[in-house]
């Protein structure tokens, strides 16, 4: 079993359900639904290129997937996401757009936003007590030979090569995708995204999400809004 912690906005809003439209799965607990035709794409296009972005679901990554360190628990990890989420102000990007990062789709923010960095900062250094260091095996499935010098010291001392310096929030929406496809797949979620686009994002919430067991799809297993909570009344 591995945790996440990741951004993805509420199941309501548009954004998230023209994602899990676009994906063919919801992370909230929604089995995975056909995809439709986008533009001059068919299902079965949108289909394989969506099919590694499909399986963890529309999101951010802040801390990437890690096996729970032996010393802690669930229970822990979620009360500590309830502190530090209440503790924590929203962060609002004003626009995403569509880029390509490396070959693949994503929505990224149109311009610096360090308040953004600064947050992803937090979450990666608060929460990695949770995290249980990597194997070998999975230091391996991240080709560290192909890492640059800083990415691979992430990757040792915090699970993860895209941290910190090396951090950049995305949104992912494809696999890799060749420049003879890219124009396509490009003007298909341009196409879907565009009006829903216009409208800022609000980073409101911290979600864990969860991998039962290797090569099962990521799931919603807990939300935690951010911002301090009014207090209770009492009697």
């Amino acid at each position: 079993m591995r945790y996440a912690i990741y951004f993805t906005p509420r199941q309501d809003e548009p954004l998230a359900r023209i994602a899990a439209n676009w994906l063919g799965r919801d992370p909230f607990g929604a089995a995975t639904r056909p995809v439709e035709a986008v533009g001059e794409l068919s299902a079965a296009e949108v289909a394989f290129h969506t099919a590694s972005a499909r399986r963890y679901g529309f999101h951010a990554t802040l801390k990437a997937p890690f096996r729970l360190a032996s010393n802690e628990t669930e229970g822990a990890l979620r009360a500590a996401l309830d502190d530090f989420a209440e503790a924590t102000p929203v962060v609002t990007i004003p626009r995403l757009v569509v880029s390509q990062i490396d070959g693949f789709f994503a929505l990224v923010p149109e311009g610096l936003l360090p308040a953004l960095n600064r947050f992803a900062d937090d979450v990666v250094r608060d929460f990695d007590r949770f995290r249980a260091p990597l194997s070998e095996a999975e230091i391996e499935r991240r080709s560290p030979d192909s890492l640059k010098p800083d990415e691979f010291r992430n990757l040792c001392q915090w699970g993860y090569p895209y941290v910190f310096e090396t951090f950049r929030f995305h949104m992912t929406l494809s696999g890799r995708v060749s420049s003879q496809e890219s124009p396509r797949l490009r003007a298909a979620i341009d196409s879907l995204f565009a009006q829903v686009l216009q409208r800022p994002v609000t980073v409101d919430a911290l979600t864990l999400f969860v991998e039962t067991e290797p090569g099962a799809p990521f799931m919603v297993l807990s939300h935690h809004a951010l911002g301090r909570r009014p207090a209770r009344k009492t009697a």
